[in-house]
């Protein structure tokens, strides 16, 4: 089949003011010449309010011709052959409806969205040949079939029972999902809320279709759009597998337990994967079947059959050999602290979702401080001839503790701590359950790296970086770059600090950057000539910061710090992202608190 997208759009009076369309049509033109599969490429739109609003996009009409659906129940599809077109032949037709778009509803006061009903369209037209699925909402969704009522409640934040707003309130969301998975149609959902969402109800669609969650709280197009604009487009253009199955296989006496990411299990080990992308990341737990295992290495592999953009049905095989041990010490000594603690945050997601937070949090700390203990413990043997050994004496116990903690295990402690007070799984009552949702769902399908930088963000220092940091660098590839450089530029990186208040200084600048947002730290007592530098004034006191623009060029400095933010969102693709910097000033309590 070729490469398909659809896309469905929210046109309430919320999305028309956010400057939502704006940003979705400006991201989707020119995104249209880099689409995988042409000239096979389809695409399709869909609008929606309190109705569902179809387009014709037929190669030879000077227009399109919009088709509008009112009845939410018996709905029907006008047109079907005309929907889903060739890009390349209605190239004209698409560009001057994505033209018109942010004005076609500047009038609209409707603050509706059916999106149940949108989806039920959007389905029937596509079901024939699966594909990619954009949806772009900005409200509640409150008409028809996936209706959904706002369901917060304070008095239950911070307690046990709030795992029940972290969990959908209606099944309708998995159901569907799980019929557009059955179709090789994944859905990447991309949210603008201004109040509350659901998100819980509606990350089921991505989380089934093996698609992606995005969310944009509060968002503006001057602020937000440049960022929102660039994650789309790398949705849109990365390289795509269509149409992919995935299954692992291990050596006999051991065996696959869990698997961990987005995606739709069939039968009892094969993962429905409608999309594959070079960020698609997925994860299990590897447990003994039998008591002992008789081979010297333990072979894992995985094989992804999927359909290219050119129509070719190819199989990527993967064979790991991971060597056997009876010592436990050197079985330790293999242990990468950043692996361990991306999968057991994995693991306790998992584990918030089935019970509660407290209990993910008891998970953390008590697989923390085993895995600390025995390492501690070293080979010290657990039979004489064929006996269990005797116990051991108490100062030999005490001796273990002393020990001190292998190098390869030292940051664990570290990174569990993080991730205990991440937005993911920290208790308290100042996380909304739609941002810890959407914190949940970015960290299940983070890599190893990702979930590093996300759970123990890099904070540099920038007020006194050398005279080299921003630059290109002259040094070697090394395999300690990813500290010092960053980008295919290689641009050297400041100094980076220990997570401590006690590096925050008021005469200091500095960016944190967790790898999802950037803030840019500002004390009261900075070098004016800095500030100047960077903001164009001397001082941040009692001015308005929402008015405060960040130069990223026109003077050394100001241009020094954006090669350094933009090259920490470069990748190898062909689409980098952009990053927001959010301003924070000391002494503004409501940033400081998230900073």
């Amino acid at each position: 089949q070729p490469p398909s997208y659809f896309f469905v759009i929210d046109v309430s009076a919320t999305s028309v003011k956010s400057g939502m369309l704006k940003s979705v049509a400006a991201a989707i033109s020119t995104s249209l010449d880099d689409l995988p599969g042409a000239p096979r490429t389809q695409v399709g739109f869909l609008t929606y309010d309190e109705s569902v609003h179809y387009y014709s996009l037929k190669s030879g009409l000077a227009n399109p011709q919009m088709l509008v659906v009112a009845d939410l129940v018996e709905l029907f599809v006008p047109a079907p052959d005309d929907l889903l077109v060739n890009l390349q032949e209605s190239r004209e037709v698409v560009d001057i409806f994505l033209q018109n778009l942010p004005s076609m509803f500047e009038n609209n006061n409707n603050e509706a969205a059916c999106l149940g009903p949108a989806l039920k369209a959007a389905f029937t037209v596509t079901k024939h040949i699966g594909g990619k699925m954009c949806v772009f909402q900005s409200v509640l969704p409150t008409l028809g079939d996936g209706a959904l009522t706002p369901r917060e409640n304070n008095q239950i934040m911070g307690t046990p029972d709030e795992v029940k707003l972290l969990r959908p309130s209606v099944n309708w969301y998995k159901d569907t999902a799980i019929e557009f998975s059955r179709a090789q149609i994944s859905l990447d959902m991309f949210l603008f809320p201004r109040a509350y969402i659901d998100v819980a109800s509606l990350s089921e669609l991505p989380k089934v279709t093996a698609g992606t969650l995005h969310t944009y709280p509060g968002f503006n197009h001057e602020v937000d759009g440049p960022r929102f604009e660039s994650e789309l487009s790398r949705a849109l253009t990365q390289t795509t597998a269509f149409e992919a199955v995935m299954r692992i296989r291990c050596t006999r006496g051991m065996r696959i337990n869990n698997f961990y990411g987005n995606f739709f299990v069939r039968g009892t080990d094969l993962l429905a994967l409608p999309n594959c992308t070079s960020d698609s990341v997925f994860a299990f737990d590897l447990v003994h079947d039998e008591p002992n295992v008789t081979s010297s290495v333990v072979t894992v592999q995985s094989a992804l059959l999927y359909t290219s953009s050119e129509g070719e049905r190819r199989i990527r095989v993967v064979t790991q050999a991971i060597p056997v041990s009876t010592v436990g010490s050197e079985v330790i000594q293999s242990v990468d602290s950043d692996t361990v603690a991306a999968l057991l945050a994995k693991q306790a997601l998992d584990i918030s979702m089935k019970s509660n937070l407290d209990n993910a949090r008891v998970k953390l700390q008590q697989v923390c401080a085993d895995l600390i203990r025995a390492s501690k413990e070293g080979d010290k043997p657990r039979t004489v001839s064929g006996y269990a050994a005797p116990p051991m004496q108490q100062h030999h116990q005490s001796d273990d503790e002393n020990k001190p903690i292998p190098e390869n295990l030292k940051l664990l402690p570290l990174y569990t701590l993080g991730l205990m007070k991440n937005v993911a799984f920290r208790g308290g009552t100042d996380v909304h359950p739609d941002e810890r949702v959407h914190a949940m769902h970015r960290l299940l399908n983070m890599s190893v790296t990702d979930s590093k930088h996300f759970v123990y963000p890099r904070m540099f220092s920038l007020h006194d970086m050398c005279a080299s940091a921003g630059l290109p660098s002259n040094s070697e590839p090394s395999s300690e770059d990813d500290e010092i450089v960053a980008g295919p530029d290689r641009i050297e990186l400041p100094r980076v600090l220990n997570l401590t208040i006690d590096r925050l200084t008021s005469d200091g600048i500095f960016l944190l950057d967790n790898g999802v947002d950037m803030y840019l730290w500002v004390g009261r007592s900075s070098d004016p000539a800095l500030l100047n530098s960077l903001f164009g004034t001397n001082s941040l006191e009692g001015i308005d910061m929402s008015q405060v623009k960040l130069f990223t060029s026109g003077n050394d400095f100001a241009s020094r710090l954006n090669a350094i933010v933009t090259s920490l969102r470069e990748n190898d693709t062909q689409q980098s992202l952009v990053a927001k910097v959010i301003i924070v000033r000391e002494g503004d309590h409501g940033l400081e608190s998230r900073f």
